[in-house]
C-alpha cells in the first residue's frame, strides 16, 4: 500500500511536469476542440453537446476520475459562438469544480477558410480533504486544517484557423497563474492549494478523402508549461462509411491509445478510447477507460451533407 502511495505521488509530479494534472487530461479532445480552445465555439452551423467521463489508472487507489459537459453553437448571425463547460475531476483527496464561459468571434478570410478568436472565463472551485490522508506525523501543520479549499476566478483566450478539412489552434485556457514561484503569479495566502499555473496548446489536424467510404484524419496537440517538458500527442483516425471511427494516438511520456466512436444516427455519436500506460504505473494499473457521448442539433444539422471531422 505504501509503495502505491509514493508511485501515485511520484507519477503525479511527474504528470505536473508534462501536462499537468490540475487541466483535465482527455484523449478524445480532437473531437471536441472547446476543451482546450475557446476560439472553437460556434465554429459549425449547427449546436452540439457532449458528455464525457474518464476512469484514469484504473484499480489504481486515489487515480483521477474526471466528468466534463459542453455545449455550444452559433448565433444567428454565425459570426458569434457562445459556449458552455462544467467539469469535476478528483484526484486523491482533492476534487476540482469548473464552470466556464465561452465567446468566439468568427471571420471569413475567404470562401474557403475561416478564423475564430475566442474568450472564455469562469471558476475553479478546489477542495481538499487532508483528514483522509495517512499522516505519520500528525501535529504537522502542514495539514491543518482537515479540510482547505479555495475558489480562483480565472480567464483565457484562443485562436482558431479552420476550413472544411483542416484546423490549427492556439491556445491558453488559463491565463492567471496562482503559482508564486512563477513570474506574473498570484500568491494565495495560508492555503497550500493549487499551485494553478499556465499552460499553452497547439493544435492542428486534416481531414484526407481516400474515397468516399474511407477518410484519414491526422492531429497533433502540443502542450507546454514554463520550466517543464514540451509534451506531444500525436493520433490518427479512420472514417469507414461515414459511420465508424477507427484510430489510436500516442502520448509522449504517457500512454498510447486505441479509440473508436460510432455515428450512430446524424445527430448523435458515441466515443470510447483506452489508454495503454507506457509510464512507471503500467505495473499497477488497468489502463484508463474514457467514454464520450455527443449530439448535434440545430435549424441546420438535417442540411449537412458531409459527416463531422472535426
Amino acid at each position: 500500500m505504501i509503495k502505491k502511495i509514493i508511485i501515485l505521488v511520484a507519477c503525479s509530479l511527474l504528470s505536473l511536469a508534462s501536462y499537468a494534472q490540475q487541466d483535465v487530461l482527455l484523449s478524445q479532445y480532437m473531437f471536441n476542440n472547446l476543451l482546450v480552445n475557446p476560439g472553437y465555439a460556434g465554429s459549425k452551423r449547427y449546436a452540439s453537446a457532449s458528455l464525457l467521463y474518464r476512469n484514469q489508472w484504473v484499480k489504481f487507489d486515489g487515480a483521477p476520475k474526471t466528468f466534463v459537459a459542453t455545449i455550444h453553437g452559433p448565433t444567428r448571425t454565425r459570426k458569434v459562438g457562445l459556449g458552455l463547460e462544467i467539469a469535476a475531476d478528483k484526484i486523491g483527496v482533492t476534487n476540482r469544480y469548473d464552470i466556464y464561459a465561452n465567446y468566439a468571434y468568427h471571420m471569413e478570410l475567404n470562401k474557403k477558410l475561416k478564423l475564430g478568436v475566442g474568450l472564455r472565463g469562469g471558476i475553479s472551485y478546489f477542495n481538499a480533504k487532508l483528514s483522509d490522508l495517512i499522516v505519520w506525523d500528525k501535529p504537522d501543520a502542514l495539514f491543518s486544517p482537515a479540510t482547505q479549499s479555495n475558489i480562483l476566478p480565472n480567464f483565457g483566450a484562443g485562436a482558431y484557423l479552420y476550413g472544411n478539412k483542416f484546423y490549427i489552434g492556439l491556445s491558453a485556457p488559463e491565463l492567471l497563474s496562482y503559482d508564486p514561484s512563477r513570474p506574473l503569479s498570484f500568491d494565495i495566502q495560508n492555503n497550500i492549494i493549487p499551485k494553478q499555473v499556465r499552460h499553452y496548446f497547439y493544435t492542428m489536424g486534416g481531414a484526407i478523402e481516400i474515397n468516399p467510404d474511407f477518410v484519414l484524419r491526422p492531429a497533433m496537440l502540443v502542450k507546454y508549461s514554463q520550466n517543464t517538458a514540451i509534451e506531444f500527442d500525436f493520433n490518427l483516425n479512420f472514417l469507414i462509411k461515414k459511420v465508424l471511427w477507427i484510430g489510436g494516438a500516442y502520448r509522449t511520456g504517457d500512454a498510447a491509445v486505441g479509440m473508436l466512436e460510432l455515428q450512430a444516427t446524424k445527430q448523435l455519436r458515441i466515443g470510447y478510447a483506452y489508454d495503454f500506460t507506457t509510464s512507471l504505473l503500467k505495473n499497477y494499473s488497468n489502463g484508463s477507460h474514457e467514454l464520450m457521448i455527443g449530439y448535434d442539433f440545430g435549424y441546420d444539422i438535417l442540411k449537412v451533407k458531409t459527416p463531422r471531422y472535426f
